[in-house]
């Protein structure tokens, strides 16, 4: 079957209104798409959506070894392509520097981007030694290398960075690299969607999806929880970790979850860790600076991540991991994030949470995107698999997801970002994915008791 003519007539349904979702449709109006539907069950921001975060990591890594002009403007690839793994690099550096120009040029992105810098940073021989050969190319970009705490220290000004950073060694990227305020832009991406005329429904039960329709061998749209079917000539599902439970992927996606914790500060000490550059230590865990609203600085303890595994009736009984929203975390990783400060920031960590949650993303088998037209359901695109890289993506993704629904995505990203469920087929549901930090392997949410999670008091729910 090959998909229905597509026209800027053409009634297009989006399944899903999070960072993802909200960029496609932004980016589908702008090219001048007339009939754009997009439900979610949530209000825009969603409090589960992973994007509905204060500040989330920007960071550009360039492709290391030779390289070539691209014929697209603003882009490089490698001279020699040797390995998927090359190809799944070009394909990601593609990704972010388009959103870093985004971030930079897009005036409904580029007032929540902070340029602020990006310390990586390890503690154990062998880490740092990955972190050079995997996270950054020294020859590549405005490095400085941080040999010692003094040099840490200097990196912000006095009083901020107090610790005593036991084993630690990093690099210092000071351009092209900072937070984005992640819950602003996607609203802003939301706000200027509906400017342009896309239609949102949202909320329980009218943006509630709970099924794809199907005819004649083929994707018709969604039916939602109040009992309606939204019929439309192109379907997109964008739903983020919720997207396995609306489509068999074939063990293509694993919803893993983060844990992210907020500490109040005072008007005065928010102003005094303003601009700060995200200090990130791939196995300890990462801050960076006050939401300026709330001044609340956030925290979030590293790890590879946990999982809610439980026996699916859907798939045959096998073990699934199943999303569940909960704004607190494990008592765990409560300690993982303090013991984060105390070696960069003890004179914090003893205070208390003001709030925390956990945050759901969905990993593919190989961590890159997974946007394609099903092979079954030609009208059906899946753009999903951010593999905890997807928020930083926003002011492009919905581009390339536009692309490959008109079908000229650019080769580079095509082949590694194609439906691949042979790499799934046997998937070890509990890898850690090149992660690091906590116990060194996925956790369960199942082994979590019901006491053994904070206990904060919590007002407006942010990310």
């Amino acid at each position: 079957m090959t998909p229905p003519v597509l026209s800027v007539k053409s009634s297009i349904l989006i399944i899903g209104a999070g960072t993802w979702g909200c960029s496609t449709a932004l980016h589908l109006a702008r090219r001048g798409y007339k009939s754009i539907q997009v439900l979610d069950p949530y209000e825009v921001p969603s409090p589960i959506a992973a994007g509905n975060d204060v500040n989330k990591i920007m960071e550009h890594k360039e492709l290391k070894g030779k390289k070539k002009s691209n014929p697209n403007p603003g882009f490089d690839v490698l001279l020699q392509i040797d390995s998927y793994q090359d190809a799944k690099s070009v394909a990601f550096v593609t990704c972010t520097r388009a959103a870093l120009k985004g971030w930079k040029e897009d005036p409904v992105f580029s007032p929540f981007f902070h340029e602020t810098g990006f310390i990586v940073a390890g503690s154990t021989p062998a880490l740092i030694q990955h972190i050079k050969d995997e996270e950054i190319d020294p020859s590549e970009g405005d490095f400085a290398k941080l040999e010692t705490a003094e040099d840490f220290r200097n990196t912000m000004p006095p009083g901020i960075l107090t610790g005593e950073f036991p084993g630690w060694k990093g690099w210092f990227c000071k351009k092209e690299a900072g937070w984005i305020h992640a819950r602003k832009a996607m609203v802003s991406a939301y706000t200027e969607a509906k400017r342009l005329g896309v239609e949102f429904i949202t909320g329980t039960p009218h943006g509630e999806v709970v099924a794809l329709t199907y005819d004649e061998g083929d994707v018709t749209g969604a039916q939602t929880a109040d009992g309606a079917f939204h019929r439309a000539d192109h379907t997109i599902l964008a739903a983020g970790a919720g997207a396995d439970r609306l489509l068999d992927f074939k063990k293509q996606l694993r919803p893993t979850a983060w844990t992210l914790s907020h500490i109040s500060m005072t008007p005065e000490e928010a102003h005094k860790y303003r601009n700060l550059p995200v200090l990130f230590n791939i196995s300890k865990g990462f801050f960076m600076e006050p939401d300026e609203d709330k001044h609340e600085l956030k925290i979030c303890d590293e790890h590879p991540g946990y999982c809610n595994f439980i026996r699916d009736p859907r798939c045959s009984g096998e073990e699934r991991s199943v999303p569940f929203a909960k704004h607190q975390i494990p008592l765990e990783a409560e300690t993982r994030a303090r013991d984060f400060l105390r070696e960069t920031m003890p004179h914090l960590a003893d205070r208390p949470f003001s709030f925390a949650r956990i945050c759901w993303d969905a990993d593919t088998v190989d961590r890159a995107f997974l946007i394609d037209r099903h092979p079954d359901y030609p009208s059906l695109l899946v753009a999903v698999g951010g593999s905890g890289n997807g928020a930083m993506q926003m002011p492009s993704i919905g581009g390339f997801i536009s692309d490959a629904l008109e079908g000229k995505l650019q080769p580079e990203l095509k082949e590694v970002v194609r439906w691949r469920p042979e790499i799934a087929v046997e998937r070890d549901w509990h890898s850690t994915q090149n992660r690091f930090g906590g116990p060194g392997q996925v956790m369960d949410f199942q082994s979590v008791r019901d006491n053994d999670w904070t206990q904060i008091s919590s007002g407006e729910i942010i990310g």
